[in-house]
């Protein structure tokens, strides 16, 4: 079993970057726990990426302050702040072994002969590379040089790991297994991990919190049900998967009132639900909220159906439903209603 080690507590004071007239990052401000497991998210172009860049020293920041367990590190070089790096291609190197690539950062770091070779070898057991610690990098799949590059950034007890887009280049099944690995290696070393990704499966499946980034501002930090479940903003709400959008007019959409829960929030000209929690029905159901249409669409997705629906007044709906509960019989061009619950819409 790893050892623990000790987490860095990293704060954030806005941070401001610009590339000449452009800014990449507008004042942003944020405090990462120790310990904590946050993903940078957001398209691309959105300042996720500049902002770890900062984070780790390889960008200064044209204005703000960067805390390192409070201390003031914002000038402070790459090497001064101790953090373990994984990058996007892996950047390994080809002429190392699986065990010279390991042990790296330690000898650059003048350990003793008997430290380097004890710690490399729990390494690369740590990442289930036993029996490859001889190979070189082109004698490894993919997802082997991912591990490889983990255990390096991880040989040294970072008090920080920072991770950019490292599965991007994997293939889903490969990327499935490392998601696994670096959610087991973050509970097992204690330390604080600061992800970048552009996939929302990806970062509501990792996080601790995920801080969502658009055109350079922070949108939203928080924990992964809370930014799915109460987005603070449309960007928000539509950039982490699908969701129905309906236009009210006075709390009324179509000509029919629409019916929100208390948590909805504050009521303002958009609803937004969810595809997964609207039903499908036959006629207007008897409670909640109902909204007739008709069928465009069925996508088969095994356990699970998406249907394509459009409201009298042209407005797109997506539904999520179970493939067993679906009517038998159905097909496109059916009128049909979608009905949800009141305390699952909010508004945007």
């Amino acid at each position: 079993m790893p050892q623990k080690t000790t987490a860095a507590e990293i704060g954030a004071q806005d941070i401001r970057k610009t590339f000449g007239t452009f800014t990449a990052l507008k004042d942003v401000s944020l405090t990462v726990g120790r310990g904590e497991f946050l993903t940078l998210l957001g398209p691309s172009g959105s300042g996720k990426t500049t902002f770890l860049m900062i984070l780790a020293g390889f960008e200064a920041p044209s204005a703000g302050k960067l805390f390192l367990n409070g201390t003031d590190v914002t000038h402070a070089p790459a090497e001064a702040r101790g953090f373990g790096m994984v990058f996007q291609g892996y950047a390994l190197f080809p002429h190392m072994t699986v065990e010279q690539n390991i042990a790296f950062p330690l000898k650059v770091q003048r350990r003793s002969s008997a430290e380097i070779k004890r710690r490399t070898q729990d390494m690369i057991e740590m990442v289930g590379l036993g029996g490859h610690g001889h190979k070189r990098p082109s004698g490894l799949s993919g997802g082997q040089q991912q591990r490889v590059a983990l255990a390096r950034a991880l040989a040294y007890e970072p008090s920080a790991l920072l991770l950019d887009e490292p599965f991007s280049a994997l293939d889903k099944n490969l990327r499935g297994q490392m998601q696994d690995e670096v959610r087991r290696l973050h509970r097992e070393i204690g330390t604080t991990f600061i992800f970048v990704t552009h996939d929302q499966s990806e970062a509501l499946a990792l996080s601790s919190r995920v801080a969502i980034f658009d055109h350079g501002q922070l949108q939203q930090v928080a924990a992964p049900r809370d930014v799915y479940e109460r987005p603070a903003s449309r960007f928000v709400a539509e950039f982490l998967g699908d969701i129905n959008i309906l236009p009210l007019s006075n709390g009324q959409f179509e000509g029919g009132a629409i019916v929100a829960g208390p948590d909805a929030g504050t009521p303002s000209g958009f609803l937004g639900v969810r595809p997964e929690y609207m039903q499908l029905h036959q006629s207007k159901p008897a409670a909640g909220n109902g909204i007739a249409a008709r069928l465009e669409d069925l996508t088969y997705l095994g356990s699970e159906t998406r249907l394509s629906l459009r409201t009298k007044g042209d407005v797109p709906l997506i539904l999520h439903v179970p493939t067993a509960s679906l009517p038998e019989g159905l097909a496109t061009g059916a009128e049909v209603w979608a009905g949800w619950p009141s305390e699952r819409g909010l508004y945007l």
